[in-house]
């Protein structure tokens, strides 16, 4: 992989890894399009690892509020009359919503890397997940806040970005959908969507990191692979910013008919042939 073709992919995952529309799906698409075989194992871990650079922007951008939580898991940890406070059962929220997908991952590690990584997965995930945030931004009655959230919401929630793993359907899109559905407003939506995302794709990008790192020195490069890192994780700080301002004023609407838009393109670029599933 070139310098050039490492950034342009940083700057995709974090212009796209919160936002509703699958970073992993806009990260194929672009390899695709560069010639960059989209089923090399070194190219998948390559996209997890750089994941890593977005997540450790949300870690900063959310500072205080990981250190409020933190804070309070270890706090109740020893002291029951600690329990009872908002921080606490946040921490505890994070984690029960973080189980699901860190098992699915694992259990499905192979399948994930290997079949759905096919356009065929990414168009239909864009185009049908849609109509899923669409349901959820028209029929979630948005009356609860943060300190609203239960556990079995974080649950719901968890499941729900397990189906992400389909390239198209996007982690951001579905958590946030799900929590519509549960009657969170859409600042809540997103902001939970920001905490259930920092240790799911922190542990896959590690283990990517670990599990592959001979694979991305002799296919991607790991010099590549830092730079795509450090650019994702710069555009990814003004990203976050940008999305959390947005959808305190603004619908999904406007990310529904982009996804629809760019998986309708994909759909009838390999329907006439012009590009390959794989």
């Amino acid at each position: 992989m070139q310098i050039w073709e490492a950034i342009v992919l940083g700057v995709v995952e974090g212009v796209t890894e919160f936002l509703p529309v699958s970073s992993t799906g806009h990260l194929t698409i672009t390899e695709k399009l560069m010639g960059i075989p989209i089923d090399d194992k070194g190219v998948t871990a390559f996209t997890a690892v750089i994941q890593v650079g977005a997540i450790l922007a949300a870690v900063i951008y959310f500072r205080k509020d990981i250190i409020r939580f933190v804070t309070a898991l270890f706090r109740g940890l020893f002291k029951a009359e600690q329990r009872q406070g908002e921080d606490w059962r946040m921490a505890i929220n994070v984690i029960v919503g973080s189980i699901p997908i860190i098992i699915v991952g694992l259990l499905f590690k192979d399948y994930i890397e290997g079949a759905l990584r096919s356009m065929w997965f990414v168009a239909g995930g864009l185009v049908l997940w849609s109509i899923v945030m669409t349901l959820g931004d028209h029929l979630g009655k948005q009356e609860r806040g943060e300190s609203t959230v239960t556990w079995k919401d974080s649950l719901i929630i968890g499941l729900a970005q397990c189906i992400a793993v389909i390239p198209g359907v996007s982690r951001s899109g579905a958590t946030i959908s799900a929590s519509l559905f549960r009657g969170l407003d859409r600042v809540t939506a997103t902001r939970l969507s920001f905490f259930l995302g920092i240790p799911a794709l922190t542990a896959g990008g590690v283990l990517e990191a670990v599990t592959r790192s001979d694979e991305i020195a002799d296919t991607v490069g790991w010099v590549q692979t830092g730079v795509g890192t450090v650019i994702s994780f710069i555009v990814a700080y003004v990203s976050i910013a940008w999305l959390l301002r947005y959808v305190a004023r603004n619908t999904f609407a406007a990310f529904v008919y982009y996804r629809v838009a760019v998986g309708g393109i994909i759909i009838a670029l390999l329907w006439g042939g012009v590009i390959t599933a794989t």
